[in-house]
């Protein structure tokens, strides 16, 4: 018998999901929740807390949260490389960072054709060592989660960092691009964005030298608030933000279920010593759930 938590939309989901198991609320406090990253080795999870300029950490040994960095630059957006180093996208550096195992910061990203980027939002690594990240103006439109500023670029884009620092442009057509992630092969990327109404996730096909972006079509449109984050499990299932919780998409674009939240996700990340646990940031709070899956990469 599944929770209340969870509301089944095709039979699918009930593969996913596991029963007699319920959301659990983990710490509540911030003001915008985003940008979840699980670092296995340490057992803890790091999330932003955007307008409050810091970062928090959750213990997994002892269920503990504490102020990992504060100031933070108002980061956004995080994900993990190969090397287990952090990777982050900066609303008031107006750039995307990597905290080395030295401990040092060091910019990746933070101009594009001589003009500073707008404010990177987030971020994903593919499995060649190449940065994939979305700029939309979010943190330069006001003070509250960045500082209020012009937009020197000509749009809100979608960039490549290739391991030699080179960066590019892959997708100029979105109006503000937000989450993103490969699906289990690489051979898709989904690009959500929340600068249209309803806001939608996209599905571009990734060119065979893998670098490039072709045709892309509509892969889902949110009907409660808006996607913003999301993860791909190994089945190759989309787990996205929406307003009132967590949505499950297939392959196909099917919406399988939700996972109800009482507050509006902005994001979401899979952890835990299985990887079968998603952490869910939420406006003020962060949750997490078992599930019967877990990333193609752990």
């Amino acid at each position: 018998m599944l929770a209340k938590d969870f509301v089944v939309e095709d039979t699918r989901f009930e593969r996913l999901v596991l029963g007699n198991v319920a959301v659990e609320k983990l710490y509540t406090g911030s003001r915008w929740a985003e940008g979840p990253a699980y670092f296995a080795a340490g057992k803890y999870l790091l999330w932003s807390d955007i307008p409050n300029n810091r970062l928090l950490r959750f213990d997994e040994t002892d269920n503990s949260v504490s102020v990992f960095q504060q100031p933070s630059n108002h980061q956004n957006g995080h994900t993990v490389d190969a090397q287990g180093r952090l990777i982050s996208c900066e609303h008031l550096g107006r750039c995307v960072s990597m905290i080395d195992h030295d401990g040092k910061r060091v910019i990746l990203a933070d101009h594009f054709n001589g003009k500073k980027l707008n404010s990177p939002n987030d971020v994903v690594v593919k499995s060649d060592g190449s940065i994939w990240f979305t700029d939309p103006s979010y943190g330069i439109d006001t003070d509250y989660e960045g500082d209020q500023a012009p937009s020197e670029q000509d749009g809100c884009y979608v960039y490549r960092i290739d391991p030699d620092g080179t960066l590019a442009a892959v997708a100029t057509d979105f109006v503000r691009p937000n989450g993103l992630a490969f699906s289990p092969d690489e051979s898709v990327l989904y690009i959500s964005d929340t600068g249209v109404s309803p806001s939608h996730i996209r599905a571009l096909s990734v060119d065979d030298d893998g670098k490039m972006l072709g045709h892309s079509h509509v892969f889902a449109s949110c009907e409660i608030g808006g996607f913003d984050g999301f993860r791909v499990d190994q089945h190759g299932n989309v787990w996205t933000s929406a307003g009132d919780g967590v949505h499950c998409y297939a392959p196909d674009g099917t919406r399988l279920g939700r996972i109800l939240i009482p507050e509006v996700v902005a994001n979401v990340e899979f952890g835990g010593p299985k990887r079968n646990r998603l952490f869910i940031a939420a406006t003020t709070s962060l949750y997490a759930v078992y599930l019967n899956t877990r990333p193609v990469h752990p």
